[in-house]
């Protein structure tokens, strides 16, 4: 563990299978909780001055605010495409409940506006294959801002194959620059499955790497596992490397300081040029997963 890498279990809390809170040291807008209900077992949220996300991580839900109650339908695991999705504002509570039993995202961030209590289906959610050869990944854009109306957080669901790189080329999102980088803290949530098909004990892992400049130092280098955490407050980040063998899950979550709600990122000039390589390479035939 690092002050940045959260191994499964070390920020459980309070009935969380994982808690990270803005306003811990170094951590300003961003935070995420998962929780595992047990059929029959319900969770209540005060939301204070964040916006949360209810996301299903695996199994159904349902979810209850202001004596309005929505129904996320969920899904097996988060290989399995994308979910129903559920938006609660500030200043209000909710309370998740699941009849079979689920594990549940609550991604969250500092906020100032409210927005309306919804549900999001998953007919609504973007499946973007980004990437090309073994560059491939899939994103789940449920709650970028051309899909979700927020007032700060940013999130979204990426897929990586065995044996693919995914946040690469190295890039961040530290400064605000107008019309080319955005100022955002990143949180990175973890997930592994092995592949089809496989035999035997086995235990998924994956890396996230994370460094920093002279100025504005970090360095991590993890090999994560299922329910593992990396936080990103700064500096290039990629990339998340999956291992032959082993697919990899993560889900992002991003708020800043800015007005603006909006994702724009800086690769780092060293490794930028790859991008220009994925015009004569085929995009991975394992994606989509979940067949979308």
């Amino acid at each position: 563990m690092t002050e940045w890498f959260r191994p499964a279990g070390t920020t459980a809390r309070d009935g969380f299978d994982l808690a990270v809170v803005p306003g811990e040291p170094g951590w300003s807008h961003t935070g995420l909780y998962v929780v595992t209900l047990a059929p029959g077992e319900s969770r209540t949220i005060e939301t204070g001055g964040s916006e949360y996300i209810v996301l299903p991580l695996q199994g159904s839900a349902e979810v209850t605010s202001a004596g309005e109650t929505v129904k996320l339908d969920g899904r097996d695991n988060p290989f399995a495409g994308p979910t129903d999705l559920a938006y609660v504002p500030i200043g209000s509570s909710f309370t998740v409940e699941s009849a079979g039993g689920a594990r549940i995202a609550l991604p969250h961030a500092k906020a100032a506006t409210a927005y309306p209590f919804r549900r999001i289906g998953k007919e609504q959610v973007p499946t973007e294959l980004r990437g090309a050869g073994v560059a491939s990944r899939q994103v789940n854009n449920f709650g970028t801002p051309a899909v979700l109306e927020a007032d700060s957080i940013i999130a979204c669901e990426v897929i990586t194959p065995g044996g693919n790189w995914s946040s690469y080329p190295p890039h961040k999102h530290d400064e605000h620059k107008p019309g080319e980088e955005s100022e955002l803290e990143e949180i990175y949530y973890f997930e592994l499955q092995s592949e089809q098909g496989a035999a035997g004990n086995n235990e998924p892992i994956a890396y996230q790497r994370v460094y920093g400049t002279d100025e504005r130092p970090i360095d991590v280098l993890a090999e994560v596992r299922n329910g593992d955490l990396v936080l990103v407050p700064h500096g290039w980040h990629g990339p998340a490397m999956a291992p032959p063998g082993y697919d990899l899950y993560y889900l992002n979550v991003m708020a800043g300081p800015g007005a603006e709600r909006q994702w724009l990122i800086s690769d780092d000039p060293r490794h930028g040029w790859v991008r220009d390589s994925w015009t004569s390479q085929q995009m991975d035939p394992r994606l989509p997963f979940g067949g979308q």
